[in-house]
């Protein structure tokens, strides 16, 4: 079992003026792109094998980024299923030159393993160590569930966890 630490990336950029709308923050598009190389590279670390985003959700826009900010995001995996494994992903930004850093977004991608004939295989599991990760493992498989309902490849019966968080015992 690898444990969250193993797969860490971390990655910074700079925002220069072509990364910006009108009003001088990034592109919420050119961060997603940032965002799934770190996250894709994690995974890759994970599994020593080509990895494919699977899916993109939960990303929380919680305060802009702006021209000449320096931007770090880090991106481990918390929790591997058969041949997907869930990258947590934190993106901070820091003011030039004060480095005043605040956290501005976070997100879960979902990458699967492939062989070199693009046939999904299986990967390692994943060993919590904190306490956050112990939280980002154990709810990872209601995300999972959550992702599978809504691309219609799971039904709602049968989405245990979910369904356990809305009834009483």
């Amino acid at each position: 079992m690898k444990t969250p630490f193993d797969s860490l990336t971390v990655m910074t950029e700079l925002v220069h003026p072509n990364d910006t709308n009108i009003l001088g923050n990034l592109h919420g598009g050119r961060l997603l792109y940032w965002m799934d190389i770190c996250s894709a590279i994690a995974a890759t670390k994970h599994t020593h094998a080509t990895v494919v985003t699977a899916s993109v959700d939960n990303v929380s826009f919680q305060n802009p980024i702006l021209l000449s900010d320096l931007v770090t995001i880090h991106a481990k995996v918390v929790r591997a299923f058969k041949t997907s494994m869930e990258v947590y992903i934190e993106v901070f930004a820091e003011s030039m030159p004060s480095l005043t850093k605040i956290k501005t977004h976070d997100a879960f991608y979902t990458f699967v393993a492939i062989d070199k004939n693009n046939k999904p295989i299986e990967v390692e599991g994943v060993t919590p160590q904190t306490e956050q990760e112990q939280k980002l493992y154990d709810g990872a498989l209601r995300r999972r569930q959550l992702r599978l309902i809504l691309s219609g490849r799971m039904k709602v019966d049968d989405a245990t966890e979910l369904k356990a968080l809305f009834t009483t015992h």
